[in-house]
């Protein structure tokens, strides 16, 4: 089976402005983490989708095989170009987030593995245990609810499930019963040239969740729960703590 990761990688961003290509560690932001999704056994290669010429010089200085695409709504859409063009044999592509630098390559491995055993699965991601009741009442913190096979039954950005009887703190100490969506998803290859040909549905307007396009549109998606996964660089204060702890870290190649 040919399974390709591909990192979507767009220049600008709203909150720190050019982020993947900063350089204060000594190496680009999307440097760390194509090295670290290199260490997936499940790939059989990394590559990088950007939408810039700058973009690429950088990943190509790296060694990275990056290749350039035509202007897309979403890092899906992005994805699925470049599977088509560049990796047409692939049966499987994982969408990895180019900001988060400190991934880890098990949880890529795992998301393969929850879609490689679940056959009628077209779709799969990750989630992880909410650890603390600002996590369950942020907005920005998206929920899934999961049935007892794995499969997805909703993501939203509300608080749910919902707790009627019981104080939530008290839940969160013996059952943790909410689970934070991560942002990866690994696609059927078939799966991925449909879902971008699909118009953004009711539900994923509302929420602005991409994934509930897919289950609108009757996918199955796996779930696999994580006890551990990587943070996001989103903002400035994210990025001078992510540098803090790789200046603070033992050197690694």
């Amino acid at each position: 089976m040919n399974i390709y990761g591909i990192i979507p990688a767009r220049l600008q961003s709203t909150r720190l402005p050019r982020k993947l290509l900063l350089t204060e560690t000594g190496r680009p932001l999307i440097e760390y983490t194509w090295r670290a999704a290199s260490k997936a056994t499940s790939l059989k290669q990394v590559l990088i989708a950007a939408d810039s010429d700058e973009i690429q010089k950088v990943v190509t200085g790296f060694g990275a095989q990056c290749e350039l695409t035509g202007e897309h709504p979403s890092g899906t859409d992005r994805i699925a170009e470049v599977a088509q063009r560049s990796c047409s044999e692939g049966d499987i592509f994982v969408n990895i987030q180019g900001d988060e630098p400190e991934i880890d390559p098990a949880n890529i491995d795992a998301v393969v593995k929850a879609l490689v055993d679940c056959p009628d699965a077209q779709m799969a991601t990750l989630a992880t245990p909410m650890t603390s009741l600002e996590q369950v009442q942020a907005s920005s913190c998206v929920k899934v609810v999961v049935a007892a096979d794995g499969r997805a039954l909703y993501f939203s950005r509300a608080a749910i499930p919902f707790c009627r009887d019981r104080q939530p703190e008290e839940v969160l100490e013996t059952d943790r019963p909410w689970l934070l969506h991560l942002g990866i998803y690994a696609y059927r290859a078939e799966f991925l040239r449909k879902l971008t040909t699909l118009p953004p549905s009711r539900l994923e307007q509302l929420e602005k969740l991409e994934q509930l396009r897919a289950l609108e549109a009757g996918a199955r998606i796996q779930v696999a729960v994580v006890e551990h996964h990587s943070v996001g660089i989103d903002t400035p204060e994210d990025y001078a703590r992510f540098v803090a702890r790789q200046r603070s870290a033992p050197t690694k190649t």
